[in-house]
């Protein structure tokens, strides 16, 4: 019987990254952008709040099917 491989999981420290908010997939390198609203690119999988605030995020890449956690949103004002 074969074993099906679980796509690899990253974890990316939002408030670490420069710019809009773009970054690469880890695994395959397409540009995953939070204004693509498409579902082209990635899926939303997972969110977790605590009470109204976003405190992570979990994506799947369509491209390679790698599962990317995001973490270090900013409080809202």
């Amino acid at each position: 019987m074969k074993q099906t491989q679980q796509p690899p999981m990253f974890t990316i420290n939002l408030a670490k990254i420069e710019g809009k908010g773009d970054f690469p997939c880890p695994n395959c390198g397409v540009i995953i952008s939070p204004e693509d609203e498409t579902d082209n690119v990635y899926t939303i999988i997972d969110t977790k709040l605590n009470g109204h605030t976003l405190e992570e995020l979990t994506l799947q890449c369509n491209k390679c099917g790698s599962k990317i956690r995001l973490v270090g949103f900013l409080p809202a004002e």
